[in-house]
């Protein structure tokens, strides 16, 4: 039977004009599939997630049409629901997206959301909240900050690059103590992820697997611009595992502290999350109650021979 699917649709995602004209060749594409598709756009942070909280029983999917921040947002608002999700990649870094493996051509992505099977992920848990692509805190939340999300609009990845070398430029130190399923470690930054990709398509966590009720925990133990700049270019060449100084764990709950503090006592230290401002340290992550369901989750399998590395993290 046809699927009966309620896009939620960021416009501000990405560049408005070529996200528009992608998101029009889409809906076409599934309606020619025979599904009767509904969308209803986002005008204010936080609406993604009413909209799939709120949606009619009526729908049998509900597509989330915009970056990681928009996955986020509906991710949250099915949260603890068996209906399931899919995602209609709109935005610069698509974390999600580029794990699964979803096909880039409209109409390839169009019959996936169509008609492949949901499948069962794990989402993570911080405080109060899910995500399914990472968390990081230290030097990559403090890009995160510094984005400029109008020119990201406008130039799309370059707008990282820019941020990035603000962030190296006023570089500091700072020191983590992390907790790993009891263990304590020390670390200068942390990133906890779901999946194997990050910023994208690069490959940070060659092991993680969306299906499992497992987080992989990546700690860079060194400080500094250098360190910095080799853990950016290392991740590029898809190298990062081998780095020294980089440690990548497996667990099931991640606790996060810092010493640094302003005069009044709040931490100095930012977190993000999907690519978003997160809540401040102390933080505490662990894997949610319940799975989610992904359509399209299946094509997490494929493997590129002799690198146990996904072909979509590689290659796309």
């Amino acid at each position: 039977m046809p699927r009966r699917i309620l896009v939620i649709v960021n416009p501000a995602a990405g560049r408005a004009a070529r996200s528009a004209a992608r998101l029009r060749r889409i809906v076409a594409e599934l309606e020619r599939l025979g599904c009767a598709v509904v969308i209803r756009r986002t005008g204010a942070p936080a609406e993604a997630e009413r909209l799939a909280r709120e949606a009619e029983a009526a729908f049998d999917l509900i597509v989330a049409a915009g970056g990681d921040g928009t996955v986020n947002e509906v991710v949250n608002g099915l949260a603890g629901s068996a209906r399931p999700m899919a995602v209609l990649p709109l935005g610069t870094g698509n974390v999600l997206a580029n794990v699964v493996g979803l096909p880039r051509r409209p109409e390839a992505l169009a019959r996936v959301i169509a008609a492949a099977p949901p499948q069962p992920i794990w989402p993570a848990r911080i405080g109060d909240r899910l995500f399914v692509a990472m968390a990081g805190i230290g030097f990559d939340a403090e890009v995160v900050a510094a984005l400029d999300h109008r020119l990201k609009r406008r130039v799309g990845k370059l707008a990282f690059a820019l941020a990035i070398l603000s962030c190296l430029r006023r570089y500091r130190r700072i020191e983590l103590r992390v907790e790993v399923d009891g263990r304590a470690y020390r670390a200068a930054s942390a990133i906890i992820v779901k999946g194997r990709c990050y910023a994208g398509r690069f490959v940070i966590a060659p092991e993680a697997r969306l299906a499992d009720p497992v987080l992989h925990v990546v700690l860079f133990h060194r400080a500094g611009r250098l360190v910095a700049l080799s853990g950016i270019g290392a991740m590029i060449l898809g190298l990062l595992p081998r780095l020294p100084g980089v440690s990548i764990i497996a667990a099931r709950t991640v606790t996060v502290t810092a010493d640094a503090a302003d005069g009044e006592g709040r931490p100095l230290v930012p977190v993000q999350v999907d690519g978003e401002a997160g809540d401040p340290l102390p933080i505490a992550i662990e894997i949610g109650e319940s799975p989610l369901f992904l359509v399209g989750a299946a094509s997490l399998a494929p493997i590129l021979p002799g690198t146990g590395l996904p072909a979509a993290c590689l290659t796309q």
